[in-house]
């Protein structure tokens, strides 16, 4: 690839914490949110497994508020379920159909709160590595500079998602252009780690933090690649299948 072409590529970017979005202009731009462990993971399955809508809130009052109009209610906080809603936060909650054709109302530690950071972009997703191919497509579809928001923890850095915008940085790099350092780490982490990050992530605190409380099989299965090719897209308030 010529450094002339190279020069007049889409960027892609990645922001590690949306406690550090007010350094990026998302605005004009399409916005990739990743909470691999276990939002956005859990907002990809539930589309994938035929639910209408997703409404991510911040708080779990909105959340409650939803669930009086009619909404099943999932609510997490420190890894944990929520008392008095519906579901916590694991993808398996929305396998097999589980709540085909019904709304659900969400809120999480990290991960909705990131959505709604970034409602002023062009596109804005849900990813994670269960769609990460069909994100990679829309990313290539919309032809916009990107930038990869990492929902982290409590505004804190974590791995698990720093791994995915490494993977999408990877598999777009013939397609956008780095608009800094932080996506040339984040892909040279995943490069190094791919052959194993379950491996890689055992020391990692949210890892740690969910072996804590028993929960094991979500980990393994939101770090699966391609399981869905169902993309949550955030429109109107909600999130739907693209």
């Amino acid at each position: 690839m010529s450094a002339f072409f190279f020069l007049f590529m889409k960027s892609i970017d990645v922001c590690l914490s949306p406690d550090l979005l007010h350094l990026y202009d998302v605005k004009g731009k399409m916005v990739v949110v990743v909470d691999i462990l276990r939002a956005t993971s859990c907002m990809t399955t539930a589309i994938a497994e035929g639910v209408e809508e997703i409404v991510p809130v911040a708080t779990l009052e909105e959340c409650q508020a939803l669930g009086r109009q009619g909404y099943v209610t999932a609510a997490e906080r420190d890894g944990k379920k929520a008392d008095g809603f519906d579901l916590g936060n694991s993808p398996f909650s929305y396998r097999n159909g589980a709540y085909r054709g019904q709304k659900i109302a969400v809120t999480t530690t990290n991960g909705t709160y990131a959505l709604t950071k970034s409602k002023e972009a062009e596109v804005l997703v849900a990813g994670s590595f269960l769609n990460i191919g069909a994100i990679c497509g829309l990313i290539k579809e919309a032809n916009l500079d990107t930038i990869i928001l990492c929902a982290g923890w409590k505004g804190k850095v974590n791995l698990e998602d720093s791994l995915f915008a490494g993977a999408v940085c990877a598999r777009m790099s013939n397609h956008l252009a780095p608009a800094c350092d932080a996506p040339l780490m984040a892909k040279a982490m995943y490069e190094k780690e791919k052959g194993d990050m379950m491996s890689f992530l055992k020391e990692s605190s949210h890892v740690k933090r969910l072996h804590g409380l028993n929960i094991h099989e979500d980990i393994a299965f939101c770090l699966e690649q391609d399981v869905y090719t169902d993309v949550p897209i955030y429109r109107n308030e909600r999130l739907i299948k693209a």
